[in-house]
């Protein structure tokens, strides 16, 4: 197909897999969330937890990139990377973030709001060594977000920390561990005919979560 501007306007597709009600969702939106996790799971979706990460820094300028959900329970979502990654200096200098799940098969999608807090250490470190040795040696080799001038820097890198830890435990870096994102806004977004789309959104407000329904 050429691109061309009118191509580009006339993809899309509608929306008739299923709808959402007030009455059908769980009063707990970590609960609803799990819900819906699984049902991403049980449709066997390729990396159902597959989320966009958004942060932005002390002046406001945002920044977007996709990460992986390692945890989720009524503390928040977890997730783990670089400290003095891009996305970690972010956090330092403005710990809030948000956090996408798309499900295309399912026409869902979950919008997470909330506060940003380093996880305990024990937590990154039990983590960190239930990863296969290559992502262990991949942890401890990149500078994460750093500018550097080829790829042979890299991969020797590798080679040699593979050959260092080859008979031993291979330590996590101090600079790599989890985030919990404590939520205080989640959005449950059901896909419908005619972008008449289904909105939940729990607000987090005084300890309570309140749920109310948004115009699509």
């Amino acid at each position: 197909m050429e691109l061309t501007k009118e191509n580009i306007q006339n993809l899309r597709q509608d929306y008739l897999a299923a709808e959402l009600a007030e009455q059908d969702v769980d009063h707990n939106p970590i609960v609803q969330f799990q819900n819906w996790f699984k049902n991403a799971i049980d449709a066997q979706l390729y990396e159902p937890n597959v989320m966009t990460l958004a942060t932005s820094d002390r002046f406001g300028r945002p920044s977007a990139r996709i990460v992986l959900l390692k945890g989720v329970d009524n503390d928040g979502f977890v997730f783990f990377t670089n400290y003095e990654s891009s996305k970690g200096q972010h956090l330092l200098e403005n710990p809030q973030a948000a956090l996408v799940f798309f499900w295309a098969e399912l026409q869902r999608q979950v919008r997470v709001e909330g506060v940003v807090s380093k996880v305990a250490e024990e937590v990154s470190d039990a983590y960190f060594h239930s990863r296969p040795a290559g992502s262990q040696i991949g942890a401890l080799a990149s500078p994460q977000s750093k500018i550097i001038s080829d790829r042979s820097l890299l991969d020797n890198k590798v080679t040699e920390l593979t050959a260092q830890y080859a008979s031993q435990e291979i330590p996590r870096p101090l600079n790599w561990g989890g985030y919990l994102v404590e939520p205080t806004k989640i959005e449950f977004w059901q896909g419908r005919s005619s972008r008449l789309h289904d909105r939940i959104v729990y607000d987090l407000i005084d300890g309570s979560w309140i749920i109310n329904r948004l115009a699509p």
